[in-house]
């Protein structure tokens, strides 16, 4: 095992970013967190943007190390439809939402760096 390798609990994980992924993103924003099944080192993250836009955001968070996470955009969706995510819009928002999975991440490095 790698010394700077991920040492926490998949279901700790999800609960400390459920309780502190909210604190980093648009207050009007709403996400879910789940444990990927596949991957004990990655989370799901399903990320609803406020008001009439309707799109929501599937990404991928995969922790490299016990500091470093790797964020994959997985879907985008409006009213429950994939769409284009090559827009000049939903860039700037999967760029805005990557920003925050990364403070996230840094936010709980004391609990997921040994």
């Amino acid at each position: 095992m790698k010394k700077d390798e991920l040492q926490i609990d998949q279901r700790e994980l999800v609960e400390a970013w459920q309780r502190t992924l909210p604190i980093t993103m648009n207050e009007s924003d709403s996400a879910d967190v789940i444990a990927d099944g596949a991957d004990p080192k990655a989370l799901r993250v399903h990320i609803r943007t406020a008001g009439h836009q309707a799109y929501s955001f599937d990404f991928k968070v995969e922790y490299v190390d016990s500091r470093e996470v790797r964020v994959e955009l997985v879907d985008v969706e409006k009213d429950g439809r994939s769409v284009d995510e090559r827009t000049d819009q939903i860039q700037q928002l999967i760029q805005d939402y990557t920003r925050h999975l990364h403070e996230c991440a840094q936010a709980l490095q004391q609990l997921t760096h040994a």
